[in-house]
């Protein structure tokens, strides 16, 4: 069980992050990012999304950090998942007193949700750029050992790309504008990414409301291949990339197990280079687990996409009792 040995420095407050302190959570997530990576790698739009996420109670899931004035010094957060055992923390500060404080309690607030669900033990995850030894070193302190690796891969369009042919015997339903369809896209989504580092099912009710408050999502982003009339694969696809980098980003893209080795997953990634390229972006960006039991890293190589950022998911086994 977490103890109180961090303190902050004489003179700073904290308090639950408000929807207004997005512009402040903004400027200190991105000048921190800024000195790790060299770019702000958020928006706006993204932070003030996260502070109203479903399954978020700001109130006592989070933590802003001031130093005697309007400017925040330090973010923290925990969110659960599923029946709250497992348990995302985020610790944003470039004080290390501040950012040891901030992991302090939010592994407190990530035990309190275990044990008020009945949990003996609970799972925490932390993510961290590759670059980012001060935050490493302070979760590897605390018995954080290393989960997965995450790379942000990326391709590049200098011109037109051709659309693939649809695979034979199937078909492709752009948009899930019903509950029918977002219902059977859900469930492709449940099973291509059970077991999968860090992914916990979200009832359905929930799934939906959290694609819908996310400002860089519509439901016309949304993509499912058939065969036979079964769904067998899905792609969602958001804006989050094209403020700062006028890319594409494909936020998900599942095979059902079963169907996997058809060309489907190519077909998707390579209909969705097309879609960019037409659309005037610079490129596409997606994020792969490089543990994925489905070798989706050597897929998105194989179709010309690199990696352009290194990110650690770091996993520790935490007692409520």
């Amino acid at each position: 069980m977490m103890t109180d040995s961090a303190v902050l420095p004489q003179g700073y407050t904290v308090r639950a992050p408000e929807p207004t302190d997005a512009q402040g959570i903004f400027e200190l997530v991105s000048a921190y990012n800024a000195a790790l990576v060299g770019f702000a790698d958020c928006t706006l739009d993204e932070v003030a999304d996260n502070i109203v996420e479903p399954g978020f109670s700001r109130t006592t899931d989070g933590f802003l950090v001031f130093a005697g004035d309007d400017l925040p010094v330090g973010y923290g957060i925990a969110f659960a998942k599923g029946d709250r055992d497992m348990i995302d923390i985020e610790v944003t500060s470039q004080d290390p007193s501040v950012a040891a404080w901030l992991f302090e309690r939010t592994m407190q607030r990530a035990v309190a949700m275990g044990r008020e669900s009945s949990h003996a033990e609970i799972t925490v995850d932390a993510f961290v750029y590759h670059a980012d030894e001060l935050l490493r070193a302070l979760l590897t302190e605390h018995a954080f050992a290393a989960g997965t690796t995450y790379f942000r891969m990326r391709i590049d369009h200098t011109e037109p790309v051709a659309a693939p042919e649809l695979p034979a015997g199937v078909s492709i339903r752009r948009g899930a504008f019903d509950a029918a369809t977002r219902r059977r896209g859900h469930d492709v989504v449940l099973d291509a990414f059970r077991g999968q580092f860090g992914f916990v099912p979200r009832p359905h009710d929930e799934w939906i409301e959290r694609l819908e408050t996310s400002s860089s999502f519509a439901w016309s982003q949304f993509t499912l291949l058939e065969v036979d009339g079964q769904a067998v694969a899905v792609r969602v696809c958001g804006d989050e990339f094209i403020e700062g980098d006028n890319c594409g980003h494909l936020a998900m893209l599942g095979v059902l197990e079963e169907f996997r080795g058809r060309g489907l997953a190519t077909f998707l990634l390579r209909d969705s280079f097309a879609l960019d390229a037409a659309a005037g972006r610079t490129g596409t960006v997606l994020h792969v687990d490089t543990n994925n039991p489905s070798q989706a890293l050597r897929l998105y190589e194989s179709v010309g996409m690199a990696p352009t950022l290194v990110m650690d998911g770091l996993r520790c086994k935490v007692s409520t009792s």
